[in-house]
């Protein structure tokens, strides 16, 4: 009795003892809690764990242990545990690279299992991928996921990154092999896939070997989206490549940024001269961003063509003083012709133009719907650029090329080329041909014409979406559509999400649900995902294909742009 009394108050002999092993406890906790609050803040902030040593007190320790000892001039806890440390008292301190990797794997998989329970709530699911060589140029592919996560208090459409894959084998067929692998690893079904996203490799999009093509095969509702970003730079790409003067005007752009950044004396001299927006050199792989590059020189040109003059009088190096006395009087090489200018005024419209779409596309809540009302309005404004802006364009040239003093017009007359079935008798007064013309013709008309057609062929894909899931976008149509509309429109989504025996919806009661939804939807409701919103407060009851409907709907993105930000920079 005096035994169990002394132990409900712990009143026992080894009382003493039981509060130090308490205390020791306490203090442990205590010193992961920091540790483990330090691994999560470096590892969002993307920085360095590890310097050239690992020993606390000495310089290039790293930011792990710098930031230990900062702890320790304020709090008691890591203060005590480092005397301890430096005094030898402890051995095992919690503070090598081997417990930070390991924190940082517990850490991972934490949230990766997170992720992957959200995306198996979701169910329906779409993958992205992307590719490129690491530092070790070793190929790997960034693995992100798209879903609707129906977890929070509101729903959201997500795109969780989910792991890097090293890749062995780059055809098609090895691309899709790791991709069933890795979705197998996840717990992920691919019978959930609904989409995939890729950019325009002709391993990812190609439609006989291509990973679309496989993953089509097993599951024909993984509906493919080719990467919207991308098909506007290859829309760029064809536009550029379409005419010889195209390929010389950006060789141009690029020589001046080569000749001002290959010297701090001549990239000093470009600040003091011109200042305001700096050169940028053109890239090969983001062709959207070039309005930057021509930015500079477009809103700058009289300032650059001095800083040139000077170089071409005063620089000491005479291959950069060849370059600039080239650059600044050359009519074809050169800033010093009114073709150039010409053309600086016409790029600088279209990548204005292009951009501006591009940037609307990478958003992560863009939808079908809208990214179609943009890519069609870019290309109204290309079909009016077409019939209005050469002579615009023109205007504007001619103020630069005045403030530059160039003669501002195309001098030279040559003649037209005759075909061989033209007739003899052709008035010869019909065959010359001007300079204007023929840049009109050769350059203005072939590029604005190749932008056109280009995005037409490209984005063809977002317009069979629009006919299979716009109904479901536009709220307004749906609440105006007729019954006969609607019915077809959603027999023909039950075809669409229908593999083998088995569709994801009943097409026809889904009509049913729709024409009783649409009138009861709140006014205030304007998107689909707040349809989504509104249909979880009936917990899927009553509206059961609507759901699911939506739900798939959501998954298909508009830009890839996703897995290519999520390889380092």
């Amino acid at each position: 009795m005096e035994l169990e009394f002394r132990l409900k108050k712990n009143q026992t002999i080894d009382k003493g003892l039981q509060e130090e092993i308490n205390k020791e406890k306490t203090h442990w906790r205590e010193v992961l809690l920091r540790i483990f609050s330090l691994v999560t803040t470096l590892a969002k902030q993307n920085l360095a764990f590890r310097g050239t040593n690992e020993k606390l007190g000495q310089i290039n320790n790293g930011n792990f242990l710098s930031f230990i000892e900062s702890f320790g001039d304020f709090d008691p806890v890591m203060r005590e545990h480092i005397r301890r440390v430096k005094g030898g008292e402890i051995h095992y301190h919690y503070l090598s690279h081997t417990i930070q990797d390991e924190l940082i794997v517990m850490l991972g998989s934490e949230v990766k299992s997170m992720i992957i329970k959200k995306i198996q709530e979701a169910k329906y699911f779409l993958v992205i991928l992307d590719c490129t060589l690491d530092k070790s140029h070793k190929e790997q592919m960034s693995l992100i996921i798209r879903c609707v996560d129906v977890s929070m208090a509101k729903t959201q459409v997500e795109e969780f990154f989910v792991t890097f894959l090293e890749v062995a084998d780059k055809s098609g067929e090895g691309l899709f092999e790791l991709l069933c692998s890795t979705l197998v690893g996840l717990n992920l079904s691919i019978d959930d896939v609904r989409g995939q996203g890729y950019d325009n490799g002709s391993n990812m999009k190609g439609k006989h070997k291509g990973v679309q093509k496989r993953l089509l095969d097993i599951n024909s509702r993984a509906f493919y989206t080719p990467c919207g970003c991308h098909s506007l730079n290859l829309a760029l790409s064809d536009m550029a490549k379409s005419s010889s003067k195209a390929i010389a005007f950006f060789g141009i752009i690029q020589r001046i940024y080569c000749l001002f950044s290959s010297s701090s004396n001549r990239w000093e001299l470009f600040k003091q001269m011109v200042g305001g927006l700096t050169l940028k050199s053109l890239s090969e792989t983001r062709w959207e961003s070039r309005v930057e590059s021509v930015r500079a020189i477009r809103f700058q040109a009289p300032k650059i063509r001095d800083a040139l003059d000077y170089l071409a009088e005063n620089c000491d190096d005479p291959g950069a003083r060849s370059d600039a006395e080239a650059l600044t009087t050359s009519k074809t090489h050169g800033i010093g012709g009114f073709e150039f200018l010409f053309g600086m005024v016409i790029w600088y419209d279209l990548l204005f133009a292009v951009n501006a779409v591009s940037k609307i596309m990478q958003s992560e809540h863009i939808d079908i719907d809208n990214a179609i009302v943009q890519l069609k309005g870019l290309v109204s404004f290309l079909k009016n650029y077409r019939e209005t802006g050469f002579e615009k364009a023109k205007a504007e040239a001619k103020i630069i090329a005045e403030s530059m003093d160039i003669e501002p017009d195309f001098s030279r007359i040559i003649k037209r080329k005759k075909h061989f079935d033209e007739a003899v008798e052709r008035d010869d007064e019909s065959e010359m041909l001007s300079e204007e013309e023929k840049f009109k013709i050769d350059y203005f008309l072939r590029i604005v014409d190749q932008a056109i057609v280009s995005l037409q062929i490209r984005f063809e894909q977002f317009e069979e979406y629009e006919k299979t899931f716009g109904f479901l976008f536009d709220l307004h149509k749906l609440k105006s559509a007729t019954d006969d509309s609607l019915k077809a429109k959603c027999i023909n989504l039950e075809s669409s999400l229908k593999h083998g025996a088995n569709s994801d919806i009943d097409g026809y009661h889904l009509y049913l649900e729709i024409k009783i939804l649409r009138n009861v939807l709140p006014s205030e409701i304007k998107k689909a995902v707040e349809v989504l919103d509104f249909l979880r407060r009936f917990e899927g009851h009553g509206y059961p294909n609507t759901w699911i409907a939506y739900r798939v709907m959501l998954t298909i993105p508009i830009s890839a742009a996703s897995a290519e930000r999520s390889f380092p920079s």
